[in-house]
């Protein structure tokens, strides 16, 4: 069965959204779903705009919008996912579709089409970079920040976050509930899962009174987790009550934002919105391009946006809140005069607030893989096996479970690297390695069913992916435009220095590693092949095929007042300018190890308690 045979079997999973025409109310009134969004091309006036219904922007307008005397806007490029995407971005094991970093088959709809510059360091590469333009933000079409995961940071990278801005109100214990106020956390369904076993997770790191958004576990466990289980075990990885309570290195299984009844994602869409988009004092403008800041003496008084092609203003009495995005809240915040004062003098912007930090510390974890065949059934067969795809279809649909309830790999590791590795590294490296916290795994180990590598067979494939998490290289985000429709220039830089280059090698030895002690391959390996062994052939190896795992971020750094490299404060209020604050992943002052779509969740509640409390 093929793809296309495969999505059309399944057929487009329904929205809860008023049954796309109205809500009744608990009194018995009626609101018209249209009564939720702006009117075309007409001025209008908020206490808060919102730039970007991302992550950040909608759980931003939720928290705000619930005090009733507020009003705000959202302002949104794209439209919804599960209309926009078929059933792509609600089925987690088809998270991966549309996100290659080949610069060819970008969904429009969806994304923004981001190609990097040249990457010289890369033979040149230029990569597509997907970012999410849809309510919801890039969680509903990446590999989902990535693969849909829920994990926190380790405790000791949240305190070099509060030492760094200087607040102690970002160590992991004060964060902790902003964390747990999101999350619904259901536990592992057993019976749907399969042979796993029991699954070892800490309860205390979720609260009861935690919602709206959905974190479970997919309801299938891969055959070929149980090697991997194993295989980590006897090299060392302990197994760990999962990845959310400040303690990363081990073994453990993903929590995911997957709403454990429908087994779809769950998103800042179909939690957040959906919880507020029957509130009155809250207004949606879909497709709709924010292009400007509008300011008075240095103060953000609205946003000048268009809705194809036509322009208007949404003015805001309190605040404008950009929440674009690691590569939009820069690119705007440059459109409108907040940046390097060359870069924007160079264009003709009039320089507003001369930041110099606007679009430089690009913190990104890419990721490149070792594949083989196995001799066990992966997600593979998905795409190979007619058989299996309408079994799988049929438990998913029916039931709720299998293999397409599954993003990414069921087991996953992280850890530093083990020390018959660590010793081919230099001094220098070494030395840089031991300049972050004593809890900041190096390394992500992360499975996947299948393989990014081309294949003409039936076979069933495993890609063991490894993400480096002490990457030292920064990348920087620019712009050559005025026209907010024209892409900002990425350059992510990955590899660029040696620490990363060595790192990545031993990396990639690691995984070979992990492979033999699974014991399932079946032949040579499939990619890069058995002929690829010396430091050098492996470094070319990675520079060719290392790709985004869609974790960019800190673009807009938060820092200490006087910072040069600092644009937002502990509030991510905008330095030398007023009523103006970026919330979003692009406010990290550096990427935290592991994934970063739990942090943006817990940034947003932090913030929008800061705005309330005024």
């Amino acid at each position: 069965m093929s793809f296309k045979q495969l999505a059309i079997h399944l057929c487009l999973l329904g929205g809860s959204m008023a049954s796309w025409g109205f809500f009744q109310g608990a009194n018995g009134s009626t609101r018209l779903l249209g009564s939720s969004f702006g009117r075309f091309a007409t001025n209008q006036t908020f206490d808060y705009v919102i730039v970007g219904g991302g992550t950040a922007g909608l759980t931003l307008a939720d928290r705000l919008t619930q005090n009733g005397s507020l009003s705000v806007a959202v302002v949104e490029a794209g439209s919804f996912y599960e209309i926009t995407n078929s059933n792509l971005s609600q089925i987690p094991a088809f998270d991966f579709f549309y996100t290659s970093s080949a610069t060819t088959g970008i969904q429009p709809l969806i994304d923004w089409g981001i190609i990097t510059s040249p990457q010289a360091q890369l033979k040149n590469r230029e990569l597509h970079y997907a970012q999410g333009k849809c309510f919801g933000g890039g969680i509903c079409r990446l590999i989902a920040h990535t693969y849909e995961v829920s994990t926190r940071g380790s405790a000791g990278s949240y305190q070099q976050w509060a030492d760094q801005v200087d607040d102690q109100s970002f160590n992991f214990s004060n964060i902790l509930p902003f964390f747990q106020k999101s999350v619904t956390f259901t536990a592992p369904d057993l019976a749907k899962r399969g042979d796993g076993g029991p699954v070892l997770f800490d309860p205390s790191a979720y609260s009861p009174s935690g919602k709206p958004l959905q974190v479970s576990y997919a309801n299938y466990w891969a055959p070929i987790a149980t090697f991997l289980r194993n295989a980590f075990g006897s090299l060392g990885l302990q197994t760990i009550a999962g990845f959310n309570s400040g303690n990363l290195i081990g073994c453990s299984e993903f929590t995911s934002a997957i709403d454990p009844q429908a087994a779809t994602r769950s998103s800042s869409e179909t939690a957040f919105l959906q919880a507020s988009i029957t509130r009155s004092n809250l207004m949606l403008y879909q497709q709709t391009l924010a292009n400007r800041i509008l300011f008075e003496n240095k103060m953000a008084v609205g946003v000048s946006v268009s809705t194809a092609g036509v322009p208007f203003v949404l003015s805001a009495t309190k605040e404008v809140i950009l929440s674009a995005g690691v590569f939009r809240s820069p690119q705007i915040l440059m459109i409108s005069g907040i940046g390097p004062a060359e870069t924007l003098q160079s264009l003709d912007i009039p320089v507003i607030s001369d930041l110099q930090g606007v679009g430089q510390n690009l913190n990104d974890q890419p990721y490149y893989g070792v594949s083989v065949r196995v001799n066990v059934t992966t997600q593979s067969a998905l795409f190979s096996d007619p058989n299996f795809a309408a079994q799988a279809t049929s438990d998913f649909l029916d039931q709720q479970k299998g293999p397409l309830t599954l993003p990414g790999g069921s087991v996953a590791a992280f850890e530093k690297l083990p020390q018959d590795l660590r010793n081919n590294l230099s001094n220098a490296t070494v030395a840089e390695l031991s300049k972050f916290p004593s809890d900041w795994p190096e390394l992500e180990i992360l499975p996947l069913g299948s393989t990014t590598a081309e294949t003409n067979d039936t076979a069933n494939y495993m890609e063991l992916s490894i993400a480096v998490l002490t990457t030292t290289s920064r990348g920087n985000v620019t712009i050559n435009s005025t026209n907010a429709s024209d892409n900002p220039i990425v350059s992510p830089n990955w590899l660029l220095t040696t620490a990363d280059q060595e790192l990545a090698v031993q990396g990639f030895k690691r995984a070979r590693q992990v492979i033999a002690s699974a014991g399932i391959s079946v032949g040579p390996e499939f990619s890069p092949g058995p002929s690829v062994q010396t430091d050098s052939e492996i470094l070319e190896y990675i520079k060719e095929t290392i790709a985004p795992i869609h974790h960019a971020s800190a673009t807009n750094a938060m820092g200490k007042s006087g910072d040069s490299a600092a644009v937002v404060d502990t509030q991510g209020r905008v330095f030398g300018v007023s009523s103006l604050r970026v919330i979003d992943v692009s406010i990290f002052p550096f990427l935290p190890p592991g994934h970063p779509q739990a942090t943006v969740y817990m940034l947003a509640e932090k913030l929008a308690d800061d705005i309330l409390d005024g």
